[in-house]
């Protein structure tokens, strides 16, 4: 394979890629095993004729609107490489400030370990904060019985997968009408679906990624209040609340936690960008 080749494949990606040549040499890298540098710097390597037909499926399925992650079959999220399917949402850097705020509260609090991942996907939430802080025991939830399976591979993958419980329900499991102290929740996390639904329709992920995990109703909200009918009954005494929210429902998802939860401490962070990104809410017990 020569220089000519690499720009070929880059030029084949221009009208499908925002970063053409990056994913050129991250996808030949896949194909080969091999980081990006390496395939950079080695212009004179060829491929095999089973790395050819790879390659070339990869490059068909990218022409026809397929995500580059759903592609290389996985993506890298909080430092950790997560597997996943067309099954699951792609995980995205925002995420990570959930995780952040998620793990120094824990550090902080080392004897609240009992955490939900609700609808947890591809498990990037969960299996990340499991990595992180080793004692903790995480029920991971979703309704798809598929995005179940990747999560149980990422949790298997990375050696985390003791610490966490996995359920198939609709956000989460019915408790028992006694219900327990021991089965209370000390952190509870969520990325939950948060586009309006006519909003989805227009962008240009709505058929790429899974909708069940994008659609958030008609004003993306239908989820997140469904959620907080569950938290008195299973959040613990001076628990917490992270939800991810999508940029534009700030101010309405906040006037909405004020008015569910009088006398909690909530806060919204924003993420890089300087977009509203998270809501916290800290209970100060039942």
């Amino acid at each position: 394979m020569t220089t000519s080749f690499l720009t070929d494949i880059t030029n084949r990606l221009t009208p499908v890629s925002d970063t053409p040549a990056l994913d050129a040499s991250v996808l030949i890298g896949h194909i080969l095993n091999k980081p990006r540098t390496w395939v950079r710097a080695h212009p004179a390597l060829t491929l095999t004729t089973e790395q050819q037909i790879q390659l070339d499926d990869s490059l068909a399925r990218l022409e026809r609107g397929e995500s580059f992650p759903y592609v290389l079959g996985h993506w890298e999220f909080f430092g950790l490489e997560f597997d996943i399917t067309p099954d699951v949402l792609i995980p995205r850097p925002e995420t990570e400030l959930l995780v952040e705020r998620a793990i120094t509260w824990l550090q902080e609090f080392p004897g609240r370990r009992r955490i939900a991942d609700v609808g947890t996907g591809s498990g990037a939430i969960g299996v990340s904060i499991a990595a992180s802080v080793r004692d903790v025991k995480v029920l991971a939830t979703d309704i798809s019985p598929k995005a179940l399976q990747v999560a149980r591979l990422n949790a298997e993958k990375h050696r985390v997968n003791k610490s966490m419980e996995f359920v198939e329900c609709d956000l989460l499991p019915i408790r028992s009408p006694a219900g327990n102290q021991e089965s209370e929740i000390d952190l509870l996390c969520a990325n939950l679906p948060y586009i309006p639904t006519e909003t989805l329709h227009s962008l240009s992920i709505f058929e790429h990624e899974p909708t069940l995990a994008l659609d958030g109703g008609p004003d993306g909200l239908d989820l997140h209040r469904r959620l907080f009918s569950l938290v008195p009954e299973w959040l613990a005494s001076d628990g917490k609340t992270l939800l991810e929210i999508e940029t534009t429902q700030g101010t309405k998802i906040l006037a909405m936690a004020n008015d569910l939860f009088p006398g909690a401490e909530i806060s919204l962070h924003r993420d890089l960008s300087g977009h509203d990104r998270l809501l916290e809410i800290s209970l100060s017990g039942k």
